[in-house]
């Protein structure tokens, strides 16, 4: 027996699911954290799709599958987080870190936005912006220059993350989902993503012509306790490195999900750590350990990808993400402009959510992989959070880090990031044209 008819069931749902988008977005200003309104949210979700549905029969089916797709995108998330911190833990960011010298200004922040962008792509844009803004502190002591330089490695990490399959969670969840493929994302994105970084780095040096650089330090530093040589540090650097720039070729040539190369790279390292330190202290050994490293996994975010997708699916199986897709290719139109809206609203709420929406809107049979909506869709949702500092992962990391304020950013960088997207979009709607 039906305990709602299927206009209330589907008016519940997406009041439901409402209710937990805006304390997500509204995460600070409330103090919930947002993994806790999405977890709740899904449990709510699943349990009002439960009562009323009328195929129990499918039930189980779609929460199987939802499930699984779900795991996949987790299990692949905890494998890179665990590599990343083993390469932190054993101090490896030093191999990078310790390189970057300027003299002028101008300089400094080319070579700090690259090498954001290009270590994006590899690690993650939010380890990324950690690393990066942790380097600044080290070089700059003037806090006005250090929060410009923190704005711009937010906008460089984004953009380098978008092209790349594992460089940020909406690329990777995409690229899981199979929407995406590894070899053909890069190519179509890093145009893009390039013009995106270097419309706003040129405007931001531009206004940092001729400052000198006035600090001592050169950005270098001892391995954390001296646990670590620095052949160590280079090894497990490197290594970590490769086992995350080969899980897109291991997905290519096996056809196994990503979470399989993941956790295979990830065995490697824990084999090749555990012989690198066999012979040293019991308590060096504790703090080298890969254990050690599973222990920082930022495992509250892990539970957020897990509730939001869930929470997602369920308005994909109720096919209310399908209607809202014929409104709006009926309201808007072009399906570029959709995207493009798609990506403005990222800078507003929580990418995640809105990546899976959209996958849940569009039918794979009607837009197969690698199509144009797709790829535009990975750039526009990686890099338009970008606009205002709680748009992404990134933003809130330095917000934190550096205390920026949200109406600093607001006057000073959003416009930058603005003309990156924007420029960005063209880039990329002329690059398919021609």
């Amino acid at each position: 027996m039906r305990v709602f008819s299927v206009s209330i069931m589907d008016t519940a749902l997406v009041i439901v699911f409402s209710l937990a988008y805006v304390a997500i977005a509204l995460e600070h200003s409330l103090g919930i954290n947002k993994s806790a309104s999405a977890l709740l949210g899904a449990g709510v979700l699943w349990t009002l799709y439960a009562l009323s549905a009328d195929h129990a029969g499918y039930l189980a089916e779609d929460l199987s599958e939802s499930l699984i797709n779900t795991a996949q995108i987790v299990f692949f998330l905890m494998g890179a987080m665990a590599i990343v911190e083993v390469i932190d833990t054993h101090g490896g960011f030093e191999v990078i870190t310790s390189r970057i010298k300027a003299k002028y200004l101008s300089s400094l922040l080319w070579i700090v936005a690259l090498v954001s962008f290009f270590l994006s792509a590899v690690l993650d844009n939010l380890t990324t912006t950690i690393v990066m803004v942790s380097l600044l502190r080290k070089l700059l002591p003037d806090r006005d220059q250090r929060l410009m330089f923190a704005a711009m490695v937010v906008i460089a990490a984004n953009a380098g993350g978008a092209w790349s399959p594992i460089g940020d969670v909406t690329t990777t969840m995409l690229w899981i989902g199979g929407q995406i493929s590894g070899i053909a994302i890069m190519p179509a994105i890093i145009l893009p993503s390039i013009v995106n970084l270097l419309l706003p780095l040129a405007l931001m040096s531009y206004s940092m012509r001729g400052a000198v650089v006035s600090c001592t330090a050169d950005g270098s530093a001892a391995a954390p306790s001296g646990l670590t040589t620095e052949s160590e540090r280079r090894l497990i650097f490197w290594l970590g490195l490769s086992v995350l720039i080969a899980v897109p070729a291991f997905k290519s040539i096996t056809h196994l999900p990503p979470f399989m190369g993941v956790l295979l790279g990830l065995g490697v390292l824990w084999l090749i750590g555990d012989l690198l330190h066999g012979d040293k202290p019991i308590e060096q050994r504790q703090q080298l350990d890969l254990s050690a490293a599973l222990g920082k996994i930022d495992l509250s975010s892990i539970m957020f990808f897990t509730g939001i997708l869930l929470a997602v699916a369920v308005l994909e199986h109720a096919h209310i993400l399908r209607v809202l897709a014929e409104w709006l290719d009926h309201q808007v139109g072009r399906e570029e402009l959709i995207i493009l809206l798609i990506g403005l609203a990222s800078a507003l709420v929580d990418n995640v959510p809105l990546v899976a929406a959209a996958m849940g809107m569009y039918d794979i049979r009607q837009y197969p992989i690698d199509s144009m909506l797709w790829h535009l869709l990975a750039y526009c949702a990686g890099t338009g959070g970008s606009i205002l500092i709680i748009g992404s992962a990134a933003g809130v990391a330095a917000m934190g880090m550096e205390r920026i304020g949200f109406g600093w950013y607001l006057r000073k960088i959003s416009w930058l990031a603005l003309v990156g997207y924007l420029g960005g979009a063209v880039a990329y709607l002329l690059q398919r044209t021609l």
